[in-house]
């Protein structure tokens, strides 16, 4: 009996897990990202609440992002189901507290199933807009 209600318990655990972090119970976690010091000293030069930097950033995250991360950020993006990696949740608390360099380099360098935007998005000003806007993305 006591077995019967551990396996029990450890399945609500595991599924609570799982729901807290939305993902997908057939995606996988990526692991940690290697980034190098070049990016992570980089800095977003647009001041928090830039309105017009969020609104060309949403206009481009629509366009490049939404499919796979989602409308809100979440990794429910109707492309997001056929990757194996989940693509991550931008609403997340430690996705806000990642660096603005990190997260530079992670969206426009890209690894594995993230593809490298360095030439679909090739203007800095749209590539920090789109970081600015991703800020916004909180829960």
């Amino acid at each position: 009996m006591k077995t019967r209600i551990f396996y029990l318990v450890m399945i609500f655990v595991g599924s609570m897990a799982f729901s807290a972090f939305n993902v997908p119970q057939d995606q996988k976690i990526g692991g940690a990202w290697d980034v190098p010091a070049k990016y992570k000293a980089m800095v977003n030069p647009n001041k928090k609440g830039d309105a017009d930097a969020e609104k060309l950033g949403k206009t481009l995250y629509a366009k490049h992002c939404r499919s796979c991360h989602g409308n809100t950020g979440l990794g429910d993006g109707p492309k997001a189901k056929n990757l194996e990696t989940f693509p991550g949740d931008f609403s997340s608390a430690s996705f806000q507290s990642t660096k603005d360099g990190d997260m530079y380099y992670m969206s426009f360098i890209g690894r594995d199933e993230m593809p490298n935007f360095e030439k679909n998005i090739s203007d800095e000003e749209s590539r920090w807009a789109i970081i600015s806007y991703m800020r916004t993305l909180k829960k």
